[in-house]
């Protein structure tokens, strides 16, 4: 909780301490317990009062009421005072002491009890928020087999270590992150990227702690410890990062800490004035109720409450948003660049069309270019290998820089490259179809003459164009920033939605664009936390997508989307937009009620019980308010349900 407000001993952490780790439940948090016995003793006393009993009666349960909620805050308070803080504890502790002196224990009592509910309310939510976070380790399996001389022993996953082979059977959840060396399965990483569809894996793919194996066994060498895997990252960053203030929180914390000692000053002279006046006891009254009425707790804690609440809620949905400063940023965000490559395309280029000359099949064009692409790692390499079984045996392969591949076939060169390089010839009229389509265009050459052009395309993901409508639907300007061609750039841009395309860019024009764009806009820059990294740091949010096990892209991204559907990016947006909405909400509510309850307490419209009352109701609106923040659906509501027309194969 603030400084300001809380009446901990010491600074908040990020973490939560001991006592809200162990506290599971509403009625496990030391204030709420407090809180009920101090409300049933005063029960007990207005009871005895309404029914005549003698003031020998009510009067200890009065006391016992305010002495069992008094201890929650004024231990602490004193204990801060010595080292020489002050908050809305001390401010508390006063006004009960004085209300004690006047003689009004029962208002007192009153006072402490219902401070005593607030902060008991503001620790559950925080710790309930917290727990949801930290409930994400709670996905490591209690015990991992692994193979070790050649025999399946049962460990525990802290004693896993790279190298390690563990053996994961079908249903079970894998104990930390590792590489597959034998097996293939589905794996449900929902719980760690919000993505309900099973990744499918093979040997070589990269898998994460908390993973569900689906179908197959597999044998995974272990690549990271479990105080060092993903899943634990996430969660250490997260709590780390919690504390970042952004410009709302700053704002709060600094009226909090300014008012305090303000409000003091403030009694102190009212008191004064009571003495001018020769009516001292009256205006100390009026003090200790503007002490009271002034309180800056709901204001204090207004958005840190709505911050944990909020990341929190996002850490469950595979979103990590790097603390209050980050999520603030977000919300005011107008303008998305989105890289074009692995966000808004699948990063897993197709063949779509194949033409070969009158005297040239299908087959033989995709054959001689699996030949000369047979040793590349290209993915217009891989792209083409994927297409054909068929591989033409071509010797010599060279790689001209910027252009193709040359080698030979039974003695004769044979070529494939870009167009330019290799004359189209007949076959112009098909390599600008092609273009025009999204794709990239190769030309095949053999013996100096062209015999076929092949296409290939980095599709669209299904959901970009509904992405794309719903941002713009909500307000949001689109841009594609790309290093592709023109031609090809404009094309998957019209299919996507997107008018605004910035084609043949390299990395630090990317950053150059997004200046350009942030004098218009605050602008978020998507792409996927490695070559985007200029463009990343330079934008106003830099959002990494797909950085599950990337050390890069959560380490250095505002915002990192753990899994790959696209779909989270505006339900991302929407849950900053909503959360910055309940900051200002929640400031504004504890700034009005400040601002109504010291004339009222100063004029004596409202006693000291009023005014407790009304102040501690408002403390827990406000924290209510500050919980929604966390309410947010793992689900993603857009489902890509028709094909993309404009980049369908042109024949």
């Amino acid at each position: 909780m603030s400084d300001a407000c809380g009446c901990s001993d010491d600074e908040p952490k990020s973490g939560g301490s001991e006592e809200t780790e162990e506290a599971t439940g509403f009625w496990q948090v030391t204030e709420v317990r407090a809180a009920a016995v101090a409300g049933v003793l005063l029960l007990a006393a207005w009871i005895t009062s309404l029914a005549g009993g003698p003031g020998f009666v009510t009067l200890p349960l009065e006391l016992g009421a305010l002495l069992v909620a008094a201890w929650t805050f004024v231990p602490s308070t004193l204990r801060r005072l010595f080292k020489g803080k002050i908050g809305v504890g001390t401010l508390m502790t006063i006004a009960a002491v004085g209300a004690v002196a006047l003689g009004q224990f029962e208002e007192a009592a009153m006072l402490a009890f219902l401070y005593a509910i607030s902060e008991g309310l503001e620790e559950y939510s925080l710790a309930k928020t917290r727990r949801g976070l930290r409930a994400l380790l709670d996905l490591v399996p209690a015990e991992a087999r692994v193979l070790r001389n050649g025999i399946e022993a049962t460990v525990s996953p802290s004693v896993l270590v790279p190298g390690d082979r563990m053996v994961v059977r079908p249903g079970e959840r894998l104990a930390t992150d590792g590489r597959i060396v034998t097996g293939r399965t589905s794996l449900d990483t929902s719980a760690l990227t919000g993505e309900s569809v099973p990744v499918e894996v093979g040997p070589g793919s990269e898998v994460y702690a908390g993973s569900i194996n689906g179908t197959g066994p597999l044998e995974v060498e272990v690549t990271s410890t479990a105080e060092n895997n993903s899943l634990a990252k996430i969660v250490h960053i997260v709590e780390a990062e919690q504390s970042r203030k952004g410009p709302g929180q700053r704002l709060a914390d600094s009226i909090a800490k300014k008012l305090v000692p303000g409000i003091l000053i403030a009694a102190a002279l009212i008191i004064v004035f009571g003495f001018i006046v020769g009516e001292p006891a009256l205006w100390f009254e009026r003090a200790l109720v503007v002490l009271v009425a002034a309180s800056p707790c709901a204001l204090a804690i207004s958005v840190p409450v709505t911050v944990v609440a909020s990341v929190g809620a996002a850490s469950r949905i595979g979103v990590l948003i790097k603390g209050g400063g980050a999520l603030e940023t977000l919300g005011k965000i107008r303008t998305i660049a989105l890289d074009k490559t692995g966000t808004l395309t699948r990063n897993k280029p197709s063949v779509i069309e194949v033409v070969g000359t009158s005297s040239v099949t299908r087959d033989q064009v995709l054959a001689l270019a699996a030949g000369l692409e047979a040793r590349s790692e290209h993915p217009l390499a891989r792209a083409i290998l994927a297409s054909t079984t068929d591989r033409a045996s071509v010797t010599d392969v060279d790689t001209i820089p910027g252009a193709g591949l040359e080698g030979r076939l039974d003695g004769r060169l044979v070529r494939l490259g870009r167009p330019g390089w290799i004359n189209a010839g007949a076959l112009s009229g098909d390599i600008e179809r092609m273009q025009h389509a999204g794709a990239t265009a190769v030309l095949i050459e053999d013996d100096g003459q062209v015999i076929g052009a092949i296409g290939v395309r980095d599709e669209l993901r299904p959901e970009a164009r509904e992405v794309i409508a719903k941002l713009t639907a909500a307000g949001y300007t689109t841009a594609m920033l790309t290093g592709d061609n023109v031609i090809t750039a404009t094309a998957l841009g019209k299919a996507a939605g997107i008018t605004e395309v910035h084609a043949d860019l390299r990395p630090e024009d990317k950053a150059e664009i997004i200046r350009t764009l942030q004098t218009r806009q605050p602008t978020a820059m998507v792409g996927d936390g490695v070559n985007d990294a200029p463009a990343l740091a330079t934008a106003d949010s830099g959002i990494a997508m797909g950085a599950m096990g990337t050390d890069v892209a959560i380490e250095t991204a505002d915002i990192a989307l753990m899994g790959e559907d696209l779909n989270h990016l505006p339900q991302v947006l929407d849950h900053a937009r909503n959360t910055r909405r309940i900051m200002l909400q929640n400031v504004g509510l504890s700034l009005l009620l400040i601002a109504a309850l010291i004339p009222l307490a100063l004029f004596g419209v409202l006693g000291l019980a009023a005014v407790v009352l009304i102040h501690e109701l408002a403390e827990i609106v406000v924290i209510a308010n500050g919980v929604r923040a966390g309410r947010i659906s793992g689900k993603t509501t857009l489902k890509s349900t028709q094909p993309v027309p404009s980049l369908e194969p042109a024949a």
